[in-house]
């Protein structure tokens, strides 16, 4: 339904275990690491547990993925059996045939003759069991005794165990000691933290097809909260949000799309919240507002005596003043703005103050704000296409990165920029240049000239820009890659650097370095591997297509 609208080809957030959008934290790769390990020569019992939807089994099946061509898997999805039951169960994994009705001892036998014909083919055997938690401690002790099945250096059958936390509690028990001293490898996957879930979302959608973020660094955040880092509630949080920001012609999703989205799948935990918070917070406002009324009468009476005995008072600042003093053409017919230090008690209002809270009031749309960036491309946005599907159509492409000042001058690319005014209200600008320590920024239908702190003072951390991307597929850069890749990706870090290009024959240590301190000084996972993120981060600075903030700035 919302998939053309948000340039997807796909759902991004279904809660089926879809390979294709395998993410793998640092604490997942952990957990696969200590797998493997546990599956080594020697192996016999390894354990994985975790919270429900963290990705035990997101690991287990990448796990399988893998493991050697020689190597047979029977997979048990629900393990509340009898000793009977696994045994039967295993065996028709396995393709072992048997009788019917056939007792304990003889599934024994069976799978027994089984695990030596393949310990003699030289084929290895693996159990996975996925909500362990729930077997019986008969059916764990009788797998123990099927895993003392050995050769003097390794395990025939090898056992994943993969369960809630209640997993780690029904090892402790006292029948059940043997088994649990046979455990060579043991992890507890932990949800996902902030910049995890960051980066799963955007996986995600960059699996899809989309590779701008879509969701806010507040509503990063706000899902953070709700989520609690697990993924699955992560998937359905963020379908919710799709869904209503398609209804509401929404791009990007913010923090109240997520609260929103908390609120519906989540239940009414939140609205009983505010039900009794709601009494609490009038009774305060009551109390603040008797307060601040007692202290403007006897403030009052105070200003009183200081404006009769001032000889001297500050003048507001003169707009057409500032318009005359400025010498650059582009700057005419703008106005600076600049935060005004003169008490609101004895001073005049601000006349530039109220040209922006006008400028404001006129650019609460984010279209507004695109059609200015649009124009300074020698472009226009496409009615009923979003911005980003008019960018498509027109040769240009959407880029949305989370970012301070000084993210949005090292760009250097004119840009969209989401704004928040002093009562917590969304405004967006386009940010059309840079001069020193100023930004020319259009809001509505006005240009105005803003400088760092008041632009920091409202910059909510999110800027959108157009740019020419290349033509051709970037191409993931790592050790693996070719000579032609690896000098492309030095000759890259080097411009953008500032420094000459070396000549490379190999990934060494050196280009990781230099790729991770890129990768870490513009927010990136420093994993130094050249993934889709960076090479678009690189190209964005490598490209001479479009119009720039400033026409000198430096891209490094």
């Amino acid at each position: 339904m919302y998939k053309a609208f948000y340039g997807l080809s796909d759902n991004p957030f279904s809660i089926a275990p879809n390979p294709h959008y395998l993410f793998l934290s640092d604490r997942h790769r952990e957990a696969l690491a200590h797998l493997t390990y546990g599956l080594g020569e020697t192996g016999g019992f390894v354990l994985l547990t975790g919270e429900v939807g963290t990705g035990k089994t997101t690991v287990s099946r990448c796990l399988l993925g893998q493991l050697p061509d020689n190597t047979d898997t029977a997979f048990i999805l629900n393990p509340s059996l009898t000793e009977l039951e696994l045994l039967a169960t295993l065996c028709d994994e396995l393709k072992i045939s048997y009788g019917e009705n056939p007792t304990l001892k003889q599934l024994t036998d069976h799978l027994s003759r089984f695990l030596l014909a393949n310990h003699e083919k030289g084929r290895n055997t693996v159990l996975i069991i996925d909500e362990a938690q729930h077997l019986r401690p008969e059916v764990l002790e009788q797998l123990r005794l099927l895993t003392n099945l050995e050769t003097d250096t390794k395990k025939l059958l090898q056992v994943i165990l993969i369960g809630q936390p209640e997993l780690q509690l029904l090892l402790k028990r006292q029948e059940l000691r043997q088994l649990a001293q046979r455990i060579t490898a043991r992890y507890h996957l932990l949800p996902l933290n902030e910049d995890e879930i960051a980066l799963y979302v955007l996986h995600r959608l960059q699996v899809a097809g989309r590779f701008e973020p879509l969701f806010t660094r507040k509503a990063i955040k706000v899902l953070q909260k709700y989520s609690g880092g697990i993924p699955r509630l992560i998937n359905l949080l963020c379908e919710r949000a799709l869904m209503a920001g398609y209804a509401q012609s929404r791009v990007p999703l913010d923090h109240r799309m997520v609260r929103q989205a908390a609120a519906e799948v989540l239940g009414e935990e939140e609205k009983q919240q505010n039900k009794y918070l709601w009494p609490t917070a009038i009774v305060t406002t009551l109390a603040i507002a008797f307060g601040v009324s007692y202290w403007q009468f006897t403030a009052n009476q105070s200003t009183m005596s200081v404006q009769a005995s001032t000889q001297e008072i500050q003048p507001p600042l003169d707009v057409s003043a500032v318009a005359q003093d400025t010498n650059s053409e582009t700057k005419q017919n703008q106005v600076l703005i600049e935060p005004s230090n003169t008490p609101p008690t004895i001073a005049k209002p601000d006349p530039s103050q109220r040209v922006l809270n006008e400028a404001i009031n006129q650019s609460r749309q984010i279209d507004t704000a695109f059609a200015g960036l649009f124009s300074v491309w020698g472009k226009v946005p496409f009615k009923g296409l979003t911005a980003c599907q008019s960018a498509i159509e027109q040769g240009l492409s959407c880029y949305q990165q989370q970012g301070n000042w000084m993210s949005l001058t090292r760009l250097n690319y004119p840009a969209v920029v989401y704004l928040v005014d002093d009562n917590q209200q969304d405004f967006y600008g386009a940010v059309l240049a840079v001069d020193g320590e100023q930004l020319l920024m259009q809001l509505g239908e006005q240009q105005l000239w803003v400088d760092k702190a008041w632009f920091n003072q409202h910059f909510s951390g999110t800027f959108e820009i157009l740019w020419q991307a290349p033509s051709l597929p970037m191409m993931e850069i790592s050790q693996k890659s070719s000579l032609g890749q690896l000098q492309w990706l030095e000759n890259a870090l080097a411009h953008v650097g500032n420094r000459n290009a070396r000549r490379v024959i190999q990934f060494d240590l050196k280009l990781e370095n230099d790729l991770k301190a890129f990768q870490s000084q513009h927010g990136l996972k420093a994993d130094g591997i050249a993934g889709t993120q960076t090479l678009v981060r690189l190209n964005l600075y490598l490209s001479e297509q479009g119009p720039r903030l400033t026409d000198n700035g430096a891209h490094g």
